[in-house]
């Protein structure tokens, strides 16, 4: 904690007498981003869902819920770049899957984030948890970590590109948590080199731990380190305000929720993990209202994406296994999970708080997209986006404050699946630029692709389960949705401005397998 006051003095007696006055009206802003949780899963969302949350639920009860939120992806790594900068992870060089162990950066160094941003603008700027948007580790021989599979590390080395070279004055995590090095990092060092090799047995991808790593143990020591933050700014005297990302690794495997939460729900590991995440967000709710900061604070729930639905056998479990094993579905009814392109993988909760501004215990249907989260911020402080910001990013102000407004937010959002696969949708229309799921859900293989129509469109008001495939019916609107797609993918944005570029490929399969027609 002492160091973390240490900064906040420091940070706090640099700013200028003109940003002091103008930060003292901007909000706290707390985003609380939950790993593979579903809206099934929260009894708020879901009146069937196996597993009660009441902090989660008091927080929808106390601000606004959204019922059509989204993912801009239906797995992570993409969806926390879009997140931190308001623009589709496919227009970086990932145009499919995640980061994997030991990869560099995503994030582009001269890219603006949220946290740069909101450092602009005076705010005191930490991310808790899970990073997984990569780092260039430092290496004993000069050759990169990925290629010696991070044996080559130098850990007396600091490590550049995480969270602190992005726009973050703290950062505290485990980078991923079933990805080594088995350590916690503070700001760009670890905070005890990693010395031993993982036992086989012990869940995640073979590399060095800290002796006697737990996994239980990093769900609670991420919440206590983020209320940690939360105490140090009111003990600081920091009257400028601050911005805390808080990164969860649940309920993500490795499943492993703490003794004290096991047997607290009906719906096994799996959701015994989710009662952890629940208790998560109440104490940060807590550590607002004893530091009475709560009044003038945003604060976002939300999930990086659909749920697997694993029951947490072995800290896992097959996908589905919590739905046919304990009749608990992470998807609420909605097809497909976790890397899907059908509405399971991406469909997501989203829960905003502002007292004396959000309007209490409302709900709202607009479609909205966690890449609209940069926009929104920017708005509430002020800041002026420039054509080279935020391209896809839309503001959702005039939703959360109950202002009138005629039209949908968004011209349309495009979701992306694990394999990269494309969907756009427009008010009640979804277009699928491919047969099937375009993630882990049958069908998936070559040959049974075949026999199905190549692309999917789906009116979500009537049909919200994608049952009925309407491409043959309605071809104008398919060539109308692929032409709004080729427009955003053409110009760089899907924002109003001046066109940007995408990052070049030599080939882009999952474009080329409509865009050429």
């Amino acid at each position: 904690m002492k160091r973390i006051v240490i900064l906040l003095f420091l940070l706090h007696s640099c700013f200028s007498l003109d940003l002091f006055s103008q930060s003292r009206q901007n909000p706290n802003i707390i985003v609380i981003l939950a790993d593979d949780m579903g809206t099934g899963d929260l009894s708020s969302y879901n009146e069937t869902s196996q597993i009660h949350t009441p902090n989660i639920d008091k927080l929808a009860a106390e601000g606004m819920r959204f019922t059509k939120a989204h993912s801009p992806s239906s797995v992570c790594t993409p969806t926390r770049y879009s997140l931190l900068t308001g623009r589709y992870a496919w227009r970086t060089t990932l145009k499919e899957q995640v980061l994997w162990p030991w990869d560099p950066p995503l994030i582009e160094p001269s890219r603006l984030t949220l946290p740069e941003m909101l450092q602009n603008a005076g705010y005191f700027t930490a991310a808790v948890g899970k990073w997984h948007l990569g780092w260039n580790w430092p290496t004993k021989d000069g050759n990169s970590a990925k290629e010696k599979a991070g044996q080559n590390v130098d850990y007396q080395k600091p490590i550049n590109g995480g969270p602190i070279d992005h726009g973050f004055d703290y950062y505290f995590g485990d980078d991923v948590p079933n990805f080594p090095p088995y350590t916690f990092i503070e700001n760009d060092r670890v905070v005890k080199v990693p010395t031993v090799e993982k036992p086989d047995s012990m869940f995640g991808h073979s590399g060095l731990m800290v002796p006697n790593w737990k996994l239980e143990e990093v769900m609670p020591a991420i919440t206590h380190k983020s209320v940690e933050i939360i105490d140090s700014v009111a003990k600081s005297g920091n009257v400028n305000p601050f911005m805390l990302y808080f990164s969860l690794t649940a309920p993500h495997t490795p499943i492993a929720p703490i003794d004290r939460f096991r047997g607290k729900s009906n719906a096994g590991g799996y959701g015994d993990y989710v009662v952890e995440v629940d208790w998560s967000v109440g104490k940060i709710m807590k550590a607002l209202e004893r530091n009475r900061l709560d009044e003038n604070t945003l604060v976002i729930f939300t999930s990086d994406n659909g749920s697997p639905a694993r029951d947490g056998t072995d800290m896992a479990g097959e996908l589905n296994s919590v739905t046919r094993k304990y009749g608990h579905d992470p998807s609420d009814g909605f097809r497909g999970i976790k890397a899907d392109i059908w509405e399971g993988g991406h469909r997501v909760p989203f829960i905003a708080k502002w007292p004396g501004k959000i309007p209490v215990g409302t709900e709202s249907s607009e479609i909205i997209n966690l890449v609209d989260i940069m926009a929104t911020v920017a708005e509430i402080t002020d800041y002026r986006l420039q054509d080279n910001m935020a391209e896809d990013s839309y503001d959702i102000t005039p939703v959360l404050f109950g202002e009138n407004y005629n039209i949908p937010l968004r011209e349309a959002t495009v979701y992306h699946s694990f394999s990269g696969n494309f969907a756009i949708q427009q008010d009640e229309w979804k277009l699928i630029l491919w047969p099937g799921s375009g993630g882990w859900t049958s069908p998936v293989g070559q040959d049974s692709l075949k026999s199905l129509p190549k692309y999917q469109l789906y009116n979500m008001k009537k049909d919200p389960k994608e049952l009925h495939n309407l491409t043959g019916d309605m071809p104008g609107k398919v060539t109308d949705l692929k032409n709004i797609l080729s427009r955003y993918i053409r110009e760089g944005r899907s924002t109003p401005g001046n066109p940007q570029s995408n990052a070049p490929v030599e080939k882009w399969p999952q474009v080329d397998y409509w865009m050429s027609e």
